[in-house]
């Protein structure tokens, strides 16, 4: 009789920054021969269309205090039990071999269930600052992966430095050959995330605007801006005589990045993750609101390689970001030491490192 091949348990919450490496680990297993499960709640299930089709996608049921009134929270723990005993039921079926969690409230489930099963069980943070549910959970698992380096961990947890997965897109332009800047045209790339973008909605055309003609004359600008915020981008852009292209969403950012001489972008994991596997020069502005200040963590990283300049939100002026892009794009040899600053500080195989934790948790577990 033939052996069943062994089953990952993946969970992470609904979010793309839980959701995107959580999928490049499950494509890498599927190819290895493993069955994947993806434990997740509704809201991560919008994102499970990108998973391999082979992958079975299981809602638990999950809830956060952070949302909902006064009746909704008490809820909570009753929902999170549920959610807890409908996975110790499904593990009893179908014994997960290793379970993996990426964060969020969703991970809750899975990460208990493998705690009563006594199933070998991994975390993987994608940022600097860690989430309420694998700092809870942080104690308890076998290995700790950190997409972010330093993380502020626990005094008595050691975390393994793996880096934070990028997409396939994102890997085949990967060391790309940088560009730098120079009197002929030149991409400025903007990517805000879909989280506290519009302050650079509100500072970066005026910024534009502002630098020396001769400059603002060879820029091309693709701005990714919110649906409420495009028109008057777009406008503020036009007014000053710039190229821009100004859209909600770029579905072909890997290849914008590749070919800009500087990005100005929020601080996710993913987004410096992107940027440092491409090696480009960034300004970095932080999500001054992003929970315990994650993304001046995210940022730190890069920045002290010397791949990017970090302006804090609170800092940031029309006039301090405009000083800051004619410092970059004025001093090409600068420009092209930031590049290859920030593809030193790069983790393009951060998915095999990850599949190499899985595989050594399994192997752990039969020896």
């Amino acid at each position: 009789m033939a052996t069943r091949a062994p089953l990952l348990l993946i969970a992470a919450g609904g979010t793309g920054g839980h959701m995107f490496p959580a999928q490049a680990l499950a494509e890498a297993m599927v190819r290895r021969g493993w069955r994947v499960k993806l434990s997740t709640d509704a809201r991560g299930a919008r994102y499970a269309g990108g998973f391999p089709h082979v992958v079975q996608v299981v809602q638990v049921a999950s809830a956060t205090f952070a949302r909902g009134g006064v009746l909704a929270r008490l809820a909570v723990p009753f929902k999170i039990a549920g959610g807890v005993m409908g996975a110790v039921w499904s593990g009893l079926r179908d014994r997960p071999a290793v379970v993996v969690g990426f964060g969020g409230y969703p991970t809750i489930p899975a990460l208990a269930s493998a705690l009563v099963l006594r199933v070998p069980r991994m975390i993987h943070e994608q940022n600097g600052v860690m989430g309420k549910v694998n700092r809870a959970f942080a104690r308890r698992v076998t290995t700790f992966a950190c997409g972010t380096w330093p993380t502020d961990l626990p005094q008595d947890v050691v975390g393994q430095h793996t880096g934070n997965p990028v997409r396939a897109a994102v890997r085949d332009r990967a060391a790309a050959p940088y560009i730098p800047p120079g009197d002929y045209p030149m991409s400025l790339l903007v990517i805000g995330g879909s989280q506290g973008a519009r302050v650079l909605s509100d500072i970066v055309p005026a910024a534009i605007a502002n630098l020396p003609a001769p400059l603002r004359a060879s820029l091309r600008i693709a701005h990714q801006a919110r649906d409420e915020d495009a028109a008057r981008v777009t406008a503020a852009y036009a007014e000053a005589g710039i190229d821009a292209e100004v859209m909600p969403f770029f579905n072909d950012v890997p290849r914008r990045l590749s070919e800009a001489q500087l990005v100005i972008s929020r601080a996710g994991a993913s987004s410096v993750a992107d940027i440092s596997v491409i090696g480009r020069p960034s300004v970095l502005i932080p999500y001054a609101a992003a929970t315990g200040d994650h993304q001046t963590a995210n940022a730190r990283g890069l920045v002290d390689a010397g791949g990017a300049i970090m302006i804090p939100e609170k800092l940031l002026t029309v006039e301090t970001l405009r000083d800051q892009v004619a410092l970059v794009l004025d001093n090409p040899a600068a420009a092209r030491q930031m590049a290859t600053s920030a593809l030193g500080y790069g983790i393009p195989d951060a998915t095999e490192r990850l599949v190499g934790l899985v595989e050594n948790l399994l192997k752990d577990k039969t020896q």
